[in-house]
């Protein structure tokens, strides 16, 4: 699966974006781009952190403290398409946006959302700068 993040850009404290990713190329035997999505970011100096996730089970969407209330993850799978929308942007919030994915999971996504390293697909993510 290729992933392609849209809609980064330069925007005032207060502001809002409305990102999206997505999926092309090859879903597997099930035609299934995935069952777990996330939005992660990374600032200069930083460790990339997962600000929202959502998959095709039970519970969800989870979202990091720092945005809960500000960021909403959606998903339009007939257009195996993903967005966050952020609003009340905050300096703070300048990141390298990356959308990321998994199709099978045995664990409990609910424990592991958070963690970069159960996703298997990435994009090449969308710059967010917030002035």
């Amino acid at each position: 699966v290729q992933l392609v993040e849209s809609g980064g850009g330069l925007v005032q404290s207060g502001g809002s974006l409305s990102l999206s990713c997505a999926a092309s190329g090859y879903y597997g035997p099930n035609h299934v781009a995935w069952n777990h999505v996330a939005w992660l970011r990374q600032a200069p100096g930083k460790e990339r952190e997962a600000v929202a996730a959502d998959h095709s089970g039970n519970g969800g969407p989870f979202y990091a403290d720092a945005v809960k209330g500000r960021f909403t993850i959606s998903q339009d799978t007939a257009k195996n398409t993903a967005y966050l929308q952020t609003n009340s942007l905050k300096p703070e919030d300048t990141a390298v946006y990356y959308c990321a994915t998994r199709t099978d999971f045995k664990f409990s996504f609910a424990n592991y959302w958070s963690q970069a390293g159960i996703y298997d697909s990435w994009g090449q993510g969308t710059q967010v700068t917030v002035s």
